[in-house]
């Protein structure tokens, strides 16, 4: 028995996932800016601390745009009438997967290999 899903439900989570997602790239920004390297004021270890806190943030941006790129491609597959298969096998990806995270890709064997 094939389960169907319930498409506006998942385009709902998908597209609050995308509108959160937006917000904290946006609202990160002044922590990816370049560290003033003036010694005169801010002193060594504040920089570096400043420095490792810029690289952090890097990353977490990094993250977060791949994230934004996975719920567009999501979005874009159930716009298409492609959401829910395994981009890998074209099986049905189960419902209990795809509620654990709407913009997966692949089913459980797929991602196990």
């Amino acid at each position: 028995m094939t389960e169907t899903l319930d498409i506006d439900y998942f385009r709902g989570r998908l597209e609050a996932r995308l509108a959160e997602l937006r917000g904290l790239i946006d609202g990160a920004r002044d922590q990816v800016k370049p560290v003033e390297l003036d010694q005169t004021s801010v002193g060594r270890l504040s920089r570096m601390d400043a420095m490792q806190v810029q690289a952090m943030a890097q990353e977490t941006e990094r993250r977060r745009h791949l994230d934004l790129q996975r719920v567009q491609s999501a979005l874009e597959r159930l716009a298409a009438g492609d959401y829910g298969y395994c981009l890998v096998c074209d099986e049905v990806i189960p419902s209990k997967r795809l509620e654990f995270d709407p913009a997966v890709t692949t089913c459980v064997d797929c991602a196990r290999a």
